[in-house]
Order: structure tokens, then C-alpha cells, then sequence
């Protein structure tokens, strides 16, 4: 058995980080809290998005009172797909994703029905604040189902892919594909019981899984393959993330994108405080990565072109095994 003082020196040299680290030295010292709601906010979010040119998934309705919940449903009686989603929401929480209509039912994406009570209750719950930041009232989003890109169909359980990316004063550090599993009832979602798989950030292709504290190469419910997927339009994917940070203004900043098999890569969503398990998934720590951003800055190198700064990192930030 290995001993705490030789576990420590080995994620030393790997240069893995843990969350006071993360805390104090990237998320307090480069994001300037004023430009917080940029992020906590999915609709303003998608606002800023939209006027930098950047896609983003279609918005229905928002729903911002309570008696704005019974007129929902005529709003969305053409819709057999649709998203809803809080505003101020984190880790996935009280997102409901529904994929088709049986009658006055909803179908989500676990295939369950859905009473129409149930779903204005949901909602209800949501405009409360049972599912944002803080437990403070918010406002939900009601946007276009994405319909994800077949390269992903044997790999995913009954839910939608992501891509997360790691940007650090606008160059692409780290990056992974987030799968869900019958174990996360569908999300993506880490925490919930989702794969994280690491990116290759030169070439887009997953190099091996993680799910919980358990290292994988294939999708337990599927039994196929995670490694080796080429993730598409990946120089796209890239380029979009880099441009986050002059969207955001925020130094240390993740972007959550899907890709829709017929529309493409879209922003999900912007995260201000990105979990760390995204170094396990790659099998590498951020620090070193970010130290060379750092040390490319204090040289006065940092570019103001994105496509320039996505080249730096798909020379420098190679995935290892």
C-alpha cells in the first residue's frame, strides 16, 4: 500500500488540483464577481450568446409567475419536444426533458408519463426556487429538445451528451465528454451517476472514462466503447469555448456545449466554478496547464484572437494514454 506522503508526491507531479486551490488561485483571483450573473443566469446567458453570434439551443417561453404555468401548455400544444430548465439552476437540478405526448401526458426522457399536474407542479417548485442557487425565486427556461449526433447514439443511456471545456484567460485547458447512464436517470451529470470521459484537446478524440471513482473504457449499460470517439467538429467546439471568455469576462470558466445532429454545436451553458472531476476523467491535473497560460501571460504573450489561442493550446495540452 502506497503511503500518503508518496500518494501526495504523485499528484503533485501530475499537477492535480483540488477545490481550495481551484478556489483561491483561479476562480477568486480571475473572476471578477460582477460578471457572475453572465453565467448564474441561463438567460442572460443565452442572451449574450445569441448577440455574439454564438448558437444556441432555440427559447420557447420563459415562465416568470405562477399563473404564466397554466397558459404554458396551449404555448407549447405544437411541441412534442421541449426542454424546461431554471434559470439560476446548478448540477442539473430540476431540469425535465420531454420527449413526446400521450394525450394530456407528458413523456420524459425516461420514458415515464407525465399527469399534467404533475408537470405545473414541477414548474411550481421551480418558480420557488427548489432547484437554484441559493434556494432564491427564480424563473424557468423553456427552450428547443437537442437531438444528439448519431456518433454518440451507442454510448449515451436515454439522455443527452456534453462537452465541457475548461478555458483559462481565454485558451482551452482541458476538456471531456459527459454521458449519461441508467444510473443518472439520463443527464449528463457527473454527480448523478453520468461517465466523464477525457478529450484529446489537440485531436477531439476520448482517450479513457471515469465513472464514479471507477476508471472505464466501456458504457456500462451499453457496453460499447468510450475510447477512441473522434468528437465532431471539434476545431468548432474550440473556437466557440475561446470566444467565451470576452463573452463571460471571467478567466477561469467552463463551457457546456451539445451537438446536435442536425443543427450542430450549441452553448448549453457557462459555469463560473467548474468541478474538478474533469482531471480525473483525462488523468491529468490542471495546474501545469494553467501555470503555461500563466507564464505565457506574464510575458506579455496571451493572444486577443481566439483561433490563435486554440492553436497554442492544441500544441501545448496533450492528453496523455
Amino acid at each position: 500500500m502506497l503511503n500518503p506522503f508518496t500518494i501526495a508526491r504523485r499528484l503533485r507531479k501530475i499537477g492535480l488540483i483540488g477545490i481550495g486551490q481551484r478556489n483561491a488561485d483561479y476562480v477568486l483571483a480571475y473572476n471578477p464577481r460582477r460578471f457572475y450573473p453572465r453565467v448564474d443566469d441561463k438567460l442572460l446567458t443565452k442572451k449574450l450568446a445569441i448577440g455574439a453570434g454564438l448558437p444556441v439551443p432555440d427559447l420557447y417561453a420563459v415562465v416568470r409567475e405562477e399563473h404564466e404555468i397554466a397558459e404554458l401548455h396551449r404555448t407549447l400544444d405544437c411541441r412534442e419536444q421541449f426542454v424546461v430548465k431554471p434559470a439560476h439552476g446548478s448540477g442539473g437540478d430540476g431540469i425535465l426533458v420531454i420527449t413526446g405526448r400521450r394525450g394530456q401526458k407528458y413523456r420524459r426522457s425516461n420514458g415515464h408519463l407525465m399527469q399534467r399536474e404533475e408537470f405545473e407542479h414541477h414548474l411550481s417548485n421551480g418558480l420557488a426556487g427548489l432547484f437554484s442557487l441559493g434556494g432564491q425565486p427564480d424563473h424557468l427556461l423553456v427552450e428547443y429538445c437537442v437531438q444528439f449526433d448519431p456518433v454518440f447514439e451507442q454510448v449515451s443511456f436515454k439522455g443527452v451528451p456534453d462537452v465541457r471545456i475548461i478555458v483559462f484567460q481565454g485558451y482551452p485547458v482541458m476538456a471531456m465528454l459527459r454521458l449519461p447512464t441508467r444510473l443518472s436517470d439520463g443527464k449528463a451529470n457527473l454527480h448523478q451517476g453520468a461517465i466523464g470521459v477525457g478529450i484529446d484537446i489537440p485531436t477531439g478524440v476520448t482517450k479513457r472514462g471515469v465513472w464514479g471513482s471507477e476508471v472505464v473504457r466501456e458504457h456500462p449499460d451499453t457496453e460499447r466503447s468510450i475510447v477512441g470517439l473522434a468528437i465532431p467538429r471539434w476545431d468548432e467546439l474550440l473556437t466557440m469555448a475561446s470566444r467565451c471568455y470576452e463573452l463571460s469576462e471571467l478567466g477561469y470558466v467552463g463551457v457546456d456545449f451539445v451537438l446536435d445532429r442536425d443543427r450542430g454545436p450549441m452553448i448549453l451553458e457557462l459555469n463560473a466554478r467548474p468541478g474538478l472531476s474533469i482531471q480525473i476523467a483525462n488523468g491529468n491535473g490542471l495546474r501545469h496547464r494553467l501555470a503555461r497560460v500563466e507564464a505565457l501571460a506574464a510575458a506579455g504573450g496571451l493572444s486577443r484572437v481566439p483561433e490563435e489561442r486554440v492553436a497554442f493550446a492544441r500544441e501545448h495540452f496533450p492528453t496523455l494514454g
